[in-house]
Parts: C-alpha cells; sequence; structure tokens
C-alpha cells in the first residue's frame, strides 16, 4: 500500500519545540503543523499503514536560504504524519529517502510513504550476498 501527499511546508526542529521552565512543549507553529497534515490526509482518505514502512520526501522550500535537510524533513513532520494517524508509530519507519529541490512559492513538500516487506528491511552483507547483519 501506498499513500502520497502534497503537505505544507515544515517547520524546523528549531522551531517545533519551546521550553517552558522545565519542560519541553510542542510549539503553537508545531501544533497548527499538525492540525494541517491531519486535515490533508482525512481530505485524501488516507489508511493507516501497518508493519514496517519506507518514507520519501521532496521538499521545496520557500525560498533560496540554506537549511539542513534533516532538520527540515525530520521530527516535526514524522510526528505530523503520526498524529494524522498514517501509521501507529514512528518507530515502524525503517527507511527514509530526503531530497532538497527548488523552491516555490510558500514552500511544500511531497511525502510518500510505502509499506515494507519485513525482508527488504533486513541489512544483508557485502553486495547483498549472506545471511543478514544483525
Amino acid at each position: 500500500m501506498q499513500v502520497t501527499l502534497a503537505l505544507p511546508w515544515p517547520p524546523s526542529v528549531n522551531h517545533y519545540y519551546r521550553h517552558v521552565g522545565p519542560r519541553v512543549l510542542i510549539s503553537k507553529d508545531g501544533r497548527r503543523y499538525r492540525e494541517e497534515v491531519a486535515a490533508v490526509a482525512r481530505r485524501a482518505g488516507c489508511p493507516r499503514l501497518e508493519g514496517p514502512v519506507a518514507m520519501k520526501g521532496r521538499f521545496h522550500p520557500p525560498d533560496r536560504r540554506r537549511r539542513d535537510l534533516d532538520n527540515v524533513g525530520g521530527k516535526a513532520l514524522i510526528d505530523a504524519l503520526q498524529c494524522a494517524g498514517l501509521f501507529t508509530d514512528d518507530s515502524q519507519i525503517r527507511r527514509i529517502s530526503l531530497e532538497m529541490l527548488e523552491p516555490v512559492v510558500n514552500g511544500m513538500c511531497i511525502i510518500e510513504l510505502e509499506n515494507i516487506d519485513n525482508e527488504q528491511t533486513q541489512t544483508r552483507g557485502a553486495g547483498g550476498a549472506g545471511p543478514p547483519v544483525p
């Protein structure tokens, strides 16, 4: 099963959390982003993916500023996808491929989630031969 979504530009990890005294909370921007992703997923009628999942993300930033790809395609996005009910737990994600592309107005990201075979998730020795490496 595969799900493809066009989502708004995610907040960076630097803007996703807020420190309030000794507590770490999801920021207002982070909560708003979760709601936006959930709304897109509901409109698309996305099913919940069970078992191991591969995620592919193609990111079109809102401008030409330098950005760390792992900061953009990391925690905030994956948490929002989980919160939207696309998978039960982010530990299901076994493979991630991220790509930064040319900017577009307001920015956006295209996310593909796909169930993967348990055999495909095992690491193999050199050249793919031999038993799985623990």
